[in-house]
């Protein structure tokens, strides 16, 4: 068999997720509430939102 086929097959395959546990999807899961505290308590959830904001503005010229 072909390295490509059975590469792909595993990349984007129905298998894709066969190796991956519990404890990686955790992990991942701790990781993301990670940066979310760290942007609130450093005071940067407003400071995106308004650059978010201002971006959208530009665009749809408001």
């Amino acid at each position: 068999m072909d390295w490509t086929v059975t590469v792909t097959s595993r990349v984007r395959g129905r298998e894709r997720d066969a190796g991956a546990g519990f404890v990686e999807y955790a992990g991942l899961m701790i990781l993301i509430a990670g940066i979310f505290t760290l942007i609130d308590q450093l005071g940067l959830d407003g400071l995106i939102s308004g650059a978010i904001g201002d971006a959208v503005d530009q665009v749809i010229g408001g």
